[in-house]
């Protein structure tokens, strides 16, 4: 292997295999997938959203509470116990990171409380983490990671960033196109925009002169194959993020029948619609979602505030701007986290099965991450790592 087919991510002082494990909420990753990739040198993801639901003792005290702010505790309490499972698994050189979505109503509170429990980086998308650098400032040792769609979001970013001190770590470049769950387009018309497209980005990025074009690259959406592994790195990427080829690996924390649907879905099988947080986003069309995308234009069109208040069906409200609950008729009308927490469950029924829009490595199969990530790699895991 040459250096230009594997190269090292670098941060903070790691060496790290060129491979992010995306965050995938509702519970998806959490310690099992996070830890195990961390443990084999990769960075092991886990998503703070909604972690109350893996911990039967937090939602039994919660059974009869209609207060979200003790909801939102909750979660808070739960990543904190997820982080410290995590590390048990990962050991202690592992790398973990918490990816944190700017648009969750306890984003500040989830950000802290991922650097108090000692995780190596925060990844932040789905909303620009402009504050970012202000939340994290008493812990400098942690990572920054903001997860960007396009060169203007990443000006954005830098020059706010810049004026605070800081520079990130890293920056995720996330491809509408392909990515699964929220997406990096305002629009669903906007998904498929050549701005969007690596080659034009990374080049734009690296092309400054300033800052911005050492900062590490890591592109996520359609990396499914070494080739496209490769591909990337051949255009100047430092890394690659990958969400959906970990879901269906045994250590994922999701019940087995989510790793079945998202494993035996087609490409006619995903489509794309608009979220509950104003984005557009892709998943599985599974019994539940074609009901509600038959209904779509029906409750859109009957959306509208209301001023007594309207009741967070999951009593969390995790999104700080719900189209649901806030009757905004341009966004989706459902409770997004009670389908993903179903989804996570394992029930087609019920649940929204995010997905990214590309074949698996191993088709329907179940593999481990070990197996992924030599099969990504085009080598052995090394044995030190697994030690």
């Amino acid at each position: 292997m040459t250096e230009l087919e594997n190269p090292v991510l670098h941060l903070r002082g790691h060496r790290l295999l060129p491979i992010v494990q995306g965050g995938m909420g509702v519970g998806i990753s959490g310690h099992r997938l996070a830890g195990t990739v961390a443990r084999y040198g990769a960075v092991g993801t886990l998503a703070s959203v909604d972690l109350r639901r893996l911990y039967p003792d937090i939602m039994q005290r919660l059974r009869r509470c209609r207060d979200p702010a003790s909801h939102g505790a909750a979660n808070v309490e739960a990543l904190g116990r997820e982080i410290a499972a995590a590390r048990v698994i990962a050991g202690p050189d592992g790398f973990i990171a918490v990816n944190v979505m700017r648009a969750l109503s306890n984003y500040a509170e989830l950000v802290v409380q991922a650097c108090r429990s000692g995780a190596n980086a925060i990844v932040s998308g789905a909303g620009l983490p402009l504050e970012l650098p202000d939340l994290t400032a008493s812990y400098p040792e942690v990572a920054l990671i903001p997860i960007l769609s396009d060169e203007r979001g990443v000006r954005v970013v830098m020059k706010k960033w810049f004026r605070r001190g800081r520079t990130p770590d890293a920056i995720v470049l996330e491809h509408p196109r392909y990515a699964g769950g929220h997406l990096g387009a305002t629009r669903m018309a906007d998904i498929g925009d050549t701005r969007f497209d690596f080659a034009r980005v990374l080049a734009a990025i690296r092309a400054e002169g300033d800052e911005s074009a050492t900062v590490p690259l890591i592109v996520a959406g359609g990396i499914n194959s070494r080739e496209r592994m490769r591909a990337a790195f051949e255009l100047g990427a430092n890394a690659v993020q990958i969400g959906t080829p970990f879901a269906v690996t045994v250590e994922c924390d999701a019940h087995p029948n989510f790793k079945k649907v998202l494993a035996e879905a087609t490409a006619a099988d995903i489509v794309t619609f608009m979220s509950p947080a104003g984005l557009p986003a892709r998943a599985v069309l599974t019994p539940w979602l074609k009901r509600y995308l038959q209904k779509e234009p029906r409750l859109r069109a009957a959306a509208q505030p209301d001023p007594s208040g309207i009741t967070c069906p999951s009593q969390v409200q995790c999104l700080a701007a719900c189209g649901f609950k806030d009757g905004n008729s341009a966004a989706g009308q459902f409770c997004l986290e009670t389908q993903l927490a179903a989804a996570q469950r394992g029930s087609l029924d019920k649940g929204l099965f995010f997905r990214g829009s590309e074949s698996l490595p191993f088709g329907e199969q179940i593999r481990s991450v070990a197996e992924l990530l030599s099969h990504l790699l085009g080598e052995a895991v090394p044995a030190f790592v697994m030690a």
